[in-house]
């Protein structure tokens, strides 16, 4: 990505022109965001600047947490210092990010598909996913939604909204299998009970034969903003498999959000 393909936005001004710095550093962010990670190399020459210019740049920008360096090899992401300029969409933005590693382990650890979804309006959206060694299938889940109500990843997205953000976020509750929760002050209870252990499930609710466990992710200010679930066939992930694996799953969300800066110790 180019310094040409990013356009500036208008002045208030007129004749009004940017601090030369300032809008360089503004468009190192921007080629991060655009590319995921890059060099001092590769920012240089989207700049159009020398590579002493870009690395105080990047160390001014490193200062305040806007980007960090990428596993000591020289190349540069967004950081977590953007947590706290940013919105709802450049926060899931970073949850994938920090996620990705903790899935591929919980992935690996579990032998399960992994999942990380956000709530979107009425549904959850899948962000990422990772599959399991066990997975019976590789199909991509990513970018499409799923029910709320009938699902491990939609109940610990629901389980902390108040009465009326919850009756906003489900208008109604379509019944899926015999076990789909139908009923409002059932799901209500579930919820309940939810936020007291940390986690939900969903056993053959969404689909027979289906199982799946969540947790949230937070935000640093300890909002749930996702959640991570493994899921897999029921008779696998049966209830011994279960008392097993819930408990990586919690550990995994946990990771991702101290990530986020969720409880960071200093």
């Amino acid at each position: 990505m180019s310094v040409a393909e990013i356009q500036p936005p208008a002045g208030n001004g007129a004749g009004a022109a940017p601090v030369q710095s300032v809008d360089r550093a503004l468009t190192i962010l921007e080629l991060l965001a655009h590319d995921g990670e890059s060099s001092v190399t590769e920012i240089a020459s989207g700049l159009g600047v020398h590579k002493s210019t870009a690395f105080r740049l990047l160390a001014t920008l490193e200062t305040h947490r806007l980007v960090e360096q990428v596993n000591d090899r020289g190349r540069y992401r967004l950081g977590v210092g953007n947590l706290r300029l940013a919105g709802a969409t450049t926060a899931r933005l970073d949850v994938v990010t920090e996620a990705r590693p903790v899935s591929r382990q919980l992935a690996t650890d579990t032998g399960e598909t992994v999942n990380i979804t956000v709530r979107s309006d009425t549904s959850a959206l899948y962000l990422d996913q990772q599959a399991g060694s066990s997975a019976l299938q590789s199909h991509n889940w990513v970018g499409q939604r799923i029910p709320l109500h009938a699902t491990s990843n939609g109940k610990v997205l629901l389980s902390e909204l108040s009465d009326e953000d919850l009756a906003a976020a489900l208008p109604d509750l379509p019944r899926f299998t015999d076990r789909t929760i139908t009923s409002r002050s059932r799901l209500k209870e579930e919820l309940t009970e939810v936020r007291r252990i940390g986690y939900a499930l969903a056993i053959d609710e969404l689909e027979n034969g289906l199982t799946a466990a969540a947790a949230p992710i937070r935000n640093h200010h300890g909002d749930i903003i996702a959640s991570m679930s493994i899921s897999g066939p029921t008779f696998r992930l049966d209830q011994e498999r279960l008392a097993d694996e819930v408990p990586k799953v919690v550990a995994a969300a946990l990771e991702v959000s101290h990530r986020l800066g969720w409880g960071r110790r200093h």
